[in-house]
């Protein structure tokens, strides 16, 4: 296990329940608090809880916890005649009452239970579950919000009783929720929720939409962002990670996984690399990002799926933000140069990279033990720019074997001779046209091959070739 970064532990102490920090400022009041950070804030703290880590803050992770589990309860809608009863007030000042905030909030409490053995916040849970989510899944067909039942969550109501009625492929990530609460009670209406969430979705979420919009006040069709194609990256990264909780690496989740995963660098954003996190926006018909920044969050909410699926991706990833932690921080980093989009430090976004400080292991596999023993450390630069000359990004470390490149397998360019090619073998996921240093020398990454062997990397060959200025 990693060491997760002192800063990352004392800002969620600090900072939690807020949504947002301004470095110098303070808080974001703007945003203020609400559910989302105080949740993820207790799925962090509930594993440094049994950290040895932080063994000498254990009283104090436990005094925090309550301070968040008891927030939660403070905002949870307790009045029975309204239709966000059980459901949990979105941010300071808000009359709406999403579903995905009642399934963020849900595991949370369940972990502050065990934890603390306060029976509010069981209570708090099961009320979310069987009724607010029952609701915001049952009611819109019987109130003509919709025209029918689907089996999908509607997205909001508000404290007067008007309906959000869109269903929004995020709310897979509710299917955790749901299952600790049948593993919590027994009480088989979650396991008819989650069938009936899983059917509705799944054609959806396979087809890369993002959201269904029920007549009779929407068409009857499934939607991305507006009218475009544009998905939001951390919608499809919750998503992920609430099925992947329920049926493992199964065909839908290696499907949408896979095909996001594999959208990559273009000339619009030559330093885009999927391997470290997903773009903000994608456009998942055209197959490329649609910003010019990491949403930093998704390295963290993906951290499981990889871990056991794509283990080339999580080291680069992860080597990547523990060598630009501070930068990381933020919501938004940019490609170039991991800058901030946006003068907001995020309590979510740190919660959830905590969690991949906390269970980060270094991938094991033949490839990597042989890294280990024989490989060099190179450095890998991402081009930012090239239009008309080359310029290049932060650089990142990682091991290698590097020969020269043999005459048969190497396509001579003019001016040029064979030792001004080498061929490089890595584990991490380097890209074409990327610069690469090796023992104070640079070249630029050919083309590279990936090779794999029952949908696992086994490593990656490029033949590279002398930068000369």
């Amino acid at each position: 296990m990693e060491t997760v970064p002192q800063a990352y532990f004392d800002f969620i102490m600090d900072y939690a329940p807020y949504f947002y920090v301004i470095p110098g400022t303070g808080v974001d009041t703007q945003w203020g608090q609400g559910p989302a950070p105080a949740a993820h804030a207790i799925d962090f703290l509930a594993e440094t809880y049994e950290s040895s880590q932080f063994e000498e803050q254990i009283t104090d992770i436990f005094d925090k916890i309550v301070e968040l589990a008891d927030y939660l309860v403070s905002i949870q809608c307790t009045d029975d005649g309204k239709l966000a009863y059980g459901g949990f007030q979105s941010k300071d000042g808000s009359e709406q009452y999403y579903s995905i905030d009642a399934m963020r909030a849900i595991p949370a409490l369940l972990k502050a239970y065990d934890i603390t053995g306060t029976s509010s916040y069981l209570d708090c849970a099961t009320l979310a579950g069987e009724t607010f989510l029952y609701s915001t899944q049952h009611q819109p067909s019987n109130l003509g919000v919709h025209d029918q039942y689907y089996g999908g969550f509607a997205q909001a109501v508000t404290i007067a009783d008007e309906w959000f009625g869109e269903m929004h492929i995020i709310d897979l990530y509710g299917l955790i929720g749901l299952q600790m609460l049948y593993s919590k009670t027994g009480e088989t209406v979650y396991q008819s929720m989650i069938d009936d969430a899983t059917a509705f979705y799944r054609s959806g979420f396979e087809a890369l939409y993002s959201r269904y919009s029920p007549l009779p006040t929407g068409d009857g069709e499934w939607h991305r962002i507006a009218e475009s194609d544009v998905v939001y990256d951390d919608d499809f990264g919750y998503a992920l990670n609430g099925l992947f909780s329920y049926e493992g690496w199964s065909c839908t989740v290696k499907q949408v996984y896979d095909y996001i995963n594999a959208i990559g660098s273009s000339a619009d954003y030559p330093a885009y690399n999927p391997a470290v996190c997903w773009s903000g926006y994608v456009d998942v018909v055209a197959r490329k990002v649609d910003s010019n920044y990491y949403d930093a969050v998704t390295s963290g909410i993906l951290w499981q799926l990889r871990s056991g699926h794509d283990k080339s991706s999580l080291e680069f990833s992860f080597n990547v933000i523990s060598n630009h932690s501070s930068e990381f921080m933020f919501w938004g980093t940019k490609f170039d140069d991991y800058s901030a989009v946006e003068n907001k430090q995020s309590v979510v976004t740190v919660s959830w990279l905590g969690l991949l400080f906390l269970n980060y292991q270094a991938p094991l596999t033949p490839f990597t033990r042989i890294l280990r023993s024989h490989g060099v450390d190179v450095t890998v630069y991402p081009v930012v720019e090239n239009k008309q000359t080359f310029s290049y990004g932060e650089g990142t470390t990682i091991k290698a074997l590097v020969c020269p490149a043999k005459s048969d397998e190497t396509v001579m360019e003019p001016g040029y001779v064979v030792n001004d090619y080498v061929t490089v073998h890595t584990f991490a996921p380097i890209l074409h046209h990327s610069k690469l240093r090796y023992n104070g020398t640079d070249y630029e990454v050919g083309p590279v091959e990936c090779y794999s062997f029952r949908g696992q990397v086994l490593f990656r060959r490029s033949v590279c070739r002398r930068l000369i200025a």
